[in-house]
């Protein structure tokens, strides 16, 4: 489905503020608050899900155990950004999220690690065998409002 087949409408804007809030609720408990059936609730969301554009998830919060680092890495490439360096980085240990950007980087990088010793494996190893890479800097998140991540996989944390 693409962005031409998906047009949303206020029904399911309350639908993906109602999960957003509560990405449990139930399909009836969302419907008995907006009025209409659980199976309108139910397939307007699989429409959504269906598109790419929605996704139901489960996220943690960063700050929760003083261990944990947070931070956004500022990447700088030898050549241009590209989907291939993209992949390559988001594939790596502890990677939230890869964007092409505008401005003084050509990559953000969002990152999640357990420990100072997985953030400097992460920016002395694994980014410099991707390849490509001028230069770096990051930023430490320090304190967040807020801030959602995926946990790590199990074994890496």
């Amino acid at each position: 489905m693409s962005e031409k087949d998906l047009n949303l409408d206020q029904m399911d804007r309350q639908i993906i503020d109602a999960l957003q809030k509560n990405g449990r609720e139930s399909y009836k408990s969302i419907a008995q608050k907006l009025g209409v059936s659980d199976g309108t609730v139910r397939l307007r969301t699989e429409r959504m899900i269906r598109s790419g554009y929605l996704r139901i998830s489960a996220s943690v919060n960063p700050m929760f155990f003083e261990d944990g680092l947070t931070a956004t890495v500022g990447v700088s490439l030898e050549g241009r950004a590209n989907a291939e360096i993209m992949r390559a980085i988001a594939a790596l240990d502890g990677v939230q999220s890869v964007a092409n950007v505008s401005g003084r980087f050509d990559l953000l990088v969002e990152i999640h690690v357990s420990s100072r010793n997985d953030l400097r494996r992460f920016l002395v190893d694994d980014l410099s065998a991707v390849g490509g890479i001028q230069n770096t800097e990051t930023f430490l998140y320090l304190e967040t409002i807020d801030k959602w991540v995926r946990q790590r996989s199990e074994g890496t944390e």
